[in-house]
């Protein structure tokens, strides 16, 4: 994003794109996690429900390329070969600095200027990864998501919130408006760590060991999962002999180490009670969708764990909360229709 590209604005020292009403022409949809990246051939859909019809969708292994523009290339090559690309809108976790999509989760730097080059666009917009996936929760069905906390009555209006465990931990809320939704992204992943037992109060001192500000992401991730495990081998005298996230979760699925098993139980207790935490903040009477990468794996942990326990724990807040659904969503496509539908719409976006 040079000076004097038209395509870009400085709005309260974040870039944005100014996204002018999009062609009928099929364009890129992208969505950028630190593992995988989402793409999609979309176009706007008139006349349905749903904005974005998406023609070719392909999910790509991050580690397995040298970036992201290498993904959108071999995509264009042999995915959508015959469709003249000039716009593409890409959702991701980080900032925009310069010509830079600086997150620390991404496997590689991204270059805006390279892929705008490479590829031919005229436009490129970027895009918060979690307000991209909340803005397409509109659009879900029931047989997209499973209960994890289900009530007789349908949700009632009001904002909606998703949030989810992957490589990071994201968070947005779905904010129903006269003219049509709109999206607040939040940083709320980084909120302080709050401990809701002895146990946890304990892991926190392990972990407030190695740094002076212990967020929720720092337990409720893949990283995070790992920093979790790592504590309580700690606490219980052990050698941690686990070193990745899937590793922790398969040993705990299959209860072949006690401590990865401790500390998925640990990990779904905090996620309850930050999700109801989070529901209180936003006053999200409208439900709750789980996203992310963690929690599709496993689901039926999930459901068997303090996860609603600790979210009902709020005190004089317990009937509030028994009014709010939760659910489980995967992730799949959405986060492309959510990119490209935020785009199609003509908001100025940034990531934050």
């Amino acid at each position: 994003m040079g000076e004097g590209d038209s395509s870009v604005v400085e709005v309260a020292g974040l870039s944005a794109v100014t996204t002018p009403a999009a062609s009928p022409r099929p364009f890129l949809a992208a969505d950028v996690g630190g593992t995988h990246a989402r793409i999609g051939l979309v176009s706007r859909e008139a006349g349905t429900a749903r904005p974005v019809n998406v023609h070719a969708y392909q999910r790509y292994a991050c580690a397995e390329w040298p970036s992201l523009t290498a993904v959108l290339e071999d995509f264009v090559a042999h995915v959508a070969p015959a469709a003249p690309i000039e716009q593409c809108a890409v959702a991701s976790a980080g900032y925009v600095l310069g010509d830079a999509i600086v997150n620390d989760n991404l496997p590689w730097p991204v270059s805006i200027r390279e892929i705008r080059e490479r590829l031919g666009l005229a436009q490129l917009a970027v895009i918060n990864d979690f307000e991209a996936v909340a803005y397409a929760t509109q659009f879900l069905t029931g047989a997209d998501t499973l209960g994890v906390i289900d009530n007789a009555a349908p949700a009632a209006a009001g904002p909606v919130l998703v949030m989810g465990p992957g490589t990071g931990l994201g968070s947005a809320v779905l904010l129903p408006g006269a003219h049509g939704p709109s999206v607040l992204a939040t940083e709320a992943g980084q909120i302080a760590l709050a401990p809701g037992n002895e146990r946890e109060i304990a892991i926190l001192r392990v972990l407030a060991r190695e740094r002076s500000h212990v967020s929720f992401e720092h337990a409720l991730s893949g990283p995070g999962l790992i920093n979790l495990y790592r504590a309580l081998c700690e606490l219980n005298g052990r050698v941690p002999a686990l070193s990745l996230p899937a590793e922790v979760t398969r040993s705990a699925l299959d209860r072949s180490d006690p401590a990865a098993v401790e500390a998925l139980d640990v990990f779904c207790g905090l996620l309850g009670s930050f999700v109801g935490d989070l529901v209180l903040l936003y006053g999200a009477r409208g439900g709750v969708f789980l996203a992310g990468g963690i929690l599709p794996q496993i689901r039926e942990l999930l459901l068997k764990s303090t996860f609603a326990e600790r979210f009902f724990n709020k005190g004089v807040m317990r009937a509030y909360l028994q009014q709010v659904p939760v659910r489980l969503m995967e992730h799949g496509q959405h986060g492309v229709i959510g990119a490209a539908g935020l785009y199609l719409d003509g908001h100025s976006v940034a990531v934050s």
